[in-house]
């Protein structure tokens, strides 16, 4: 399975109100919306992640590995009619995602604690996770929910995103949940900028991003949720 994985570069920024409308601005006049976009150009993602009995996915994070991997489940605009349980591997300023779709019922019987669902022979992708949960006790952790405006451009395969209004479910797991209230995750009124592409980007986005001007950071927005849930002050981060 890793020798099909392709990497990616992947850049991501906080940026302010200001900043936010004026790359916007120079973007849509280079780049196309994603087809996925609904009318207003953007689309909701709620995505439940995982980690194991040693939270060794926040813990790598915290502590800057290089090298780090994680689990979520992820649906767009609320809806169950794609569901996919995805891995996210990061090597060093790359990364990958791997990715298989799941039905409603199996997500259902994953949430009732019935992983056999996952135990497929013929996915390497669900055995992998099946053998996280029986052996590390992979469990679901936090919601991560936001708004995503994206931009595409095929010359180097760039993919331009603001991600808005960054929430977190606490202590809540099941993302078809009609009760949940989200809460806002992050304190100031910042978008996360996140900018991914092959071996290039074309000049002319290059001078459109100016991400020179920028302050570039890690911006886990699995780590950032996730600091609503701890319970020691030795867990600040």
């Amino acid at each position: 399975m890793m020798s099909k994985i392709k990497f990616r570069n992947e850049l991501k920024f906080f940026i302010n109100h200001l900043q936010y409308f004026t790359i916007r601005q120079r973007l849509r006049n280079l780049m196309q919306p994603d087809e996925h976009a609904g009318s207003t150009g953007e689309y909701h993602i709620r995505s439940l992640y995982f980690d194991d009995f040693s939270n060794t996915a926040l813990n790598d994070k915290l502590g800057g590995f290089r090298d780090r991997k994680k689990y979520r489940i992820r649906i767009y605009n609320g809806q169950d009619k794609v569901i996919h349980f995805e891995k996210k591997l990061k090597r060093m300023d790359y990364i990958a995602k791997l990715k298989e779709p799941l039905t409603r019922e199996m997500y259902n019987r994953i949430m009732a604690g019935d992983y056999e669902v996952l135990n497929v022979p013929d996915k390497p992708l669900f055995t992998e996770i099946y053998n996280e949960m029986h052996d590390n006790l992979l469990r679901p952790k936090v919601i991560v929910d936001y708004v995503r405006e994206p931009y595409v451009c095929h010359n180097g395969n760039v993919r331009i995103t603001f991600d808005k209004d960054l929430r977190t479910g606490l202590h809540a797991v099941d993302i078809f949940d009609p009760e949940l209230a989200p809460v806002k995750a992050i304190d100031e009124d910042l978008i996360i900028l996140e900018v991914k592409f092959d071996e290039y980007i074309p000049g002319y986005i290059q001078t459109a991003l100016q991400l020179e001007g920028l302050n570039r950071q890690s911006a886990s927005k699995y780590v950032i949720c996730r600091k609503f849930l701890k319970y020691n002050s030795w867990e600040d981060y």
